[in-house]
């Protein structure tokens, strides 16, 4: 058989040994929440067989799409098999142990439970509370180091596939300054977590310059761990509100947002958008994810509603109904695409290079 296609064969058999271990802990974690803790158990609407069906096809489609991107080299098929499994699987015992106070916080709607240590006067008031019921909110090393096990748990093994759909796009958006040396090309990643979209973005763009800003110290310690181990150049790791971004106007490339605007208010996704316009090169260009909304993604209004029940996500049900591709035209923007993968939503969209929005 040729190499390609036992390449391709082993992708498949790991993506569905993850969504089998991703299902198989929900079930698990689910009974023993009935068990131990009932008044915890959320009033979900029972997910039928045809709409369970639908969320395979939709997951199959999601990775045809990122071993095709693969194929036509956005990014190499080494990408499709990274992931630090040893610490994952070290880490694994951890998710388990923090059920009981998820389930309590969730029991009694608990959602400021914070470190006592944390000074909240540097943060915005709708950051400083427990998204998904998870220890701690972002605020602590161990928030930190559990969350992309959760992530990928959550989806079934699908969220750093969901993920590389941001690179396609930031590829091709950056071809307008093909030619530069790449690394005078500088792409921003907000909201960057841990890194894992930042370290997508290394992998598949190794000579460009890289930046990340966060609001919590812990991620981006975490973040620095898997990005600045090796040589290459360093990616600059800042601690920071995207409503407020500070880098001079026009001076940045490429930006990315992951899986930021569906834990903001209204007003800070408007924020978040100006400054984004502000920030990027006329001809320059945003590469926006997030959770699919109910326009794109009608078919899935339960799963949606079933999602803002389980976890704690304030402004979810607002978020599913906003018209980002609106906002993206009034903040300025032109070329404005947007396509859905599974649960992920991408929209791309250009700085025109001659903007009429002040940009100062």
């Amino acid at each position: 058989m040729p190499q390609p296609e036992l390449t391709k064969i082993a992708y498949k058999t790991l993506q569905y040994g993850k969504s089998i271990a991703g299902m198989a802990h929900k079930e698990l974690s689910t009974k023993l929440m009935e068990l131990l803790a009932p008044s915890a158990v959320p009033n979900l609407e029972p997910v039928s067989r045809e709409l369970l069906l639908s969320l395979r096809k939709s997951i199959d489609q999601l990775e045809h799409q990122d071993w095709q991107d693969a194929e036509r080299g956005i990014y190499s098929k080494a990408q499709l098999f990274e992931a630090p499994w040893l610490d994952w699987a070290t880490r694994y015992p951890l998710v388990w142990l923090d059920l009981p106070s998820t389930w309590e916080r969730r029991k009694i709607n608990k959602i400021q439970d914070l470190p006592n240590e944390v000074d909240k006067n540097i943060y915005p008031d709708y950051y400083l509370q427990n998204f998904h019921h998870q220890t701690d909110g972002y605020l602590s090393n161990h928030s930190a180091g559990l969350y992309d096990l959760q992530v990928e748990i959550l989806f079934n093994g699908t969220a750093d596939a969901m993920r590389r759909r941001v690179l396609a796009p930031l590829k091709n958006g950056l071809q307008v300054f093909r030619s530069r040396k790449k690394s005078s090309i500088k792409v921003l990643d907000i909201a960057t977590g841990t890194g894992r979209t930042l370290l997508q973005i290394q992998r598949s763009m190794p000579e460009i310059e890289l930046l990340g800003i966060d609001l919590s110290l812990s991620y981006l310690r975490k973040a620095n761990l898997s990005l600045n181990k090796q040589n290459g150049p360093l990616v600059q790791l800042i601690r920071g509100n995207a409503e407020a971004l500070p880098f001079e106007s026009s001076t940045i490339q490429g930006v990315t947002c992951v899986y930021l605007f569906h834990e903001l208010p209204r007003y800070a996704r408007e924020n978040v958008l100006n400054e984004c316009f502000r920030v990027i090169e006329p001809g320059g260009i945003l590469v926006l994810a997030d959770s699919i909304q109910l326009e794109d993604s009608p078919e899935f209004e339960l799963v949606l509603s079933n999602f803002h029940k389980v976890f704690h996500e304030p402004f979810y049900k607002d978020y599913i109904h906003d018209d980002i591709n609106y906002k993206l035209s009034t903040t300025g923007f032109e070329n404005i695409t947007s396509e859905s993968f599974f649960m992920t939503r991408v929209w791309t969209a250009k700085k025109p290079l001659n903007p009429l929005k002040k940009t100062s």
